[in-house]
């Protein structure tokens, strides 16, 4: 057993039933030809490429249908983002580092067990349907600005993969997460002019409150700005 509870196989099993999982959930998805490759090392090339081009990215790596790569890609940076929360507390606990300034989440409560079904329950239903809600909410936001837009399953997509500065956003430095959760929002709205052919102004005007949603809420952007702001005597 790690330091922090866990042990490999239990991440082994979160990571495998998220897959299969998310897969399930998904196959009613029309498959097409283009879109994403599938495998641990697709996830890894395309976290590196979203981040290094974002407008190449988005521009060859969406395609209509082909959700099911962005989604195992936006549970495995929630899972990492999370499970590092969990460490955060696990290790601050046995006086190795500390929570800094966040009041760290439940989950740092909860025994190793409950606490790999609690993740289990955030990457396989809470993440995907927040995405969903979240792409409905962008698509009714498109409908009088964007008359060449592409369907809520692109959108999904850039979402998803518009995640991936967040893999970080779980550690105790308010600054960091802020960061990454901006970089995050920037990405979204890059991939949204690119996937529904908008101008970076009107995608800005169009993605902001689905990118506060998820971006400022659901990776606690907001909560870490403000953390900033009363440390700076703001």
């Amino acid at each position: 057993m790690s330091p922090t509870g866990f042990g490999p196989r239990a991440g082994l099993a979160i990571v495998l039933l998220a897959e299969s999982s998310l897969a399930s959930v998904t196959q009613w998805v029309e498959q097409t030809g283009g879109g994403r490759d599938r495998g641990p090392v697709a996830l890894v090339r395309a976290w590196a490429e979203v981040l290094r081009r974002p407008r190449t990215f988005f521009r060859a790596g969406i395609a209509p249908g082909d959700q099911a790569p962005g989604l195992i890609f936006a549970s495995m940076v929630v899972l990492f983002e999370e499970a590092s929360r969990y460490l955060v507390v696990r290790l601050a606990r046995r006086g190795i580092g500390s929570t800094g300034p966040f009041p760290y989440p439940a989950i740092g409560d909860f025994t190793p067990g409950v606490a790999v079904l609690v993740l289990l329950a955030i990457i396989v239903f809470v993440a995907p349907i927040t995405v969903h809600l979240t792409a409905a909410l962008q698509t009714l936001l498109l409908i009088p600005s964007a008359p060449e837009r592409g369907g809520i399953s692109e959108t999904v997509q850039v979402m998803c993969y518009a995640m991936a500065p967040c893999l970080l956003a779980g550690f105790p430095v308010p600054a960091l997460r802020v960061v990454v959760t901006v970089w995050g929002a920037a990405l979204y709205i890059v991939g949204t002019s690119v996937v529904h052919e908008l101008s970076l102004p009107r995608a800005a005007l169009v993605g902001a409150v689905p990118a506060a949603i998820l971006f400022g809420y659901g990776f606690r952007g907001f909560d870490a700005l403000t953390t900033l702001l009363h440390s700076s005597g703001f």
